[in-house]
């Protein structure tokens, strides 16, 4: 399977949403976050009730090796209960957009260190 993934996550905020995918860039945890900075309307059922929201939608390149420690930035960051933290394999793209992928994402000591550092 490879190893490059497709993340969704829906925020609260357009400031929530760029707060995020900064952090995860920054913390080489994703080579690139889109942010859908229009709103999408999300219907969902939360505590027995239907609910519906606006929400600005992410989507993160990232690889499968990443995804625990990215699961964790975005639980610790994030202001839902439960956010939304979906990943789909990416099957075949452009290799060396994949291969750029791959490389942004790569173990970067001191850039991961000091993300983690900021966040405390």
């Amino acid at each position: 399977m490879a190893s490059e993934i497709l993340i969704f996550v829906t925020c609260a905020t357009r400031r929530e949403a760029n707060r995020l995918a900064r952090a995860l860039v920054q913390a080489n945890l994703a080579a690139c976050v889109n942010i859908l900075a229009n709103p999408i309307r999300s219907m969902y059922r939360w505590k027995g009730r239907i609910e519906t929201a606006n929400e600005i939608l992410l989507l993160i390149k990232s690889t499968r090796a990443h995804f625990r420690e990215l699961e964790r930035e975005i639980r610790h960051r994030h202001s839902y209960e439960v956010p939304e933290i979906i990943a789909l394999p990416i099957v075949n793209g452009s290799e060396p957009y994949l291969r750029w992928i791959r490389q942004s994402v790569q173990s970067v000591g001191p850039a991961r260190k000091a993300a983690r550092r900021k966040q405390r």
